[in-house]
């Protein structure tokens, strides 16, 4: 952690870093290549196996699917070995009146109703808060839903199977519904990376402290000598 005379601290490790550089990758394939899948392009001419289109096209989201889960795989065992910081998203203090005093603030704020922002080290009680229910949640229910519709594929017998499509199928009653359940928490996670961006670039300018850099170099820079708000 840093004192109040601090005019920057580390906060996001290397591995953080790369996962998040990578993640966002991941899922701009992961988006692009499902929207296909759900809506295929038309057809061309000649023989499918000269063009391999769609083919390809589910190949690219069947690999980009298994990248996202090995990094989250990664990304939770981080949470453990790394700093205070690494866990935050996934342990958010749900129990803490000051973390829910905080997220109020960050609503009040976001909305322009108050003129100035807290200052924080690690993310703002709000971006966990969201971080965690939709991002985290919303990626291992991706993950999970994703295999069970692959398992369908690869067959009874099939560890994909056995592991997934053996248990999720039941929940949801047959494929077209998981079909349907997985392509709109797809929509939901292209929604909360475009609000991500707007409010990383909004804070960047507007808050008390650096937000673009930081997630590149690791350095959280602040903008003025006033303690920060999550100080432990």
């Amino acid at each position: 952690m840093t004192d109040s005379t601090s005019q920057s601290v580390y906060v996001y490790e290397k591995p953080v870093r790369l996962w998040h550089s990578l993640n966002a990758l991941i899922i701009v394939a992961l988006t692009v290549t499902g929207y296909l899948i759900a809506s295929p392009l038309a057809t061309v001419d000649g023989e499918a196996s000269d063009h391999f289109v769609m083919g390809t096209i589910r190949f690219l989201h069947f690999a980009a699917g298994y990248l996202l889960a090995i990094g989250l795989i990664f990304r939770a065992y981080w949470a453990y070995a790394g700093n205070e910081h690494a866990r935050q998203i996934f342990m958010p203090p749900l129990l803490s009146r000051d973390f829910w005093q905080g997220v109020f603030h960050e609503i009040l704020w976001y909305a322009f109703l108050v003129k100035e922002p807290k200052k924080y080290v690690g993310h703002n009680p709000l971006a966990i808060l969201f971080m965690h229910f939709v991002f985290v949640w919303g990626t291992l229910f991706m993950i999970v839903t994703g295999f069970a519709l692959y398992g369908e594929g690869t067959g009874q017998g099939s560890w994909q199977h056995l592991l997934f499509s053996s248990w999720v199928l039941p929940i949801f009653g047959d494929s077209q519904n998981l079909h349907s359940w997985h392509h709109l928490v797809m929509w939901l996670i292209v929604c909360f990376v475009l609000i991500h961006v707007y409010v990383a670039v909004r804070e960047d300018k507007l808050s008390r402290q650096s937000m673009l850099s930081t997630i590149v170099t690791g350095w959280r820079t602040f903008k003025d000598d006033k303690p920060v708000d999550d100080m432990h």
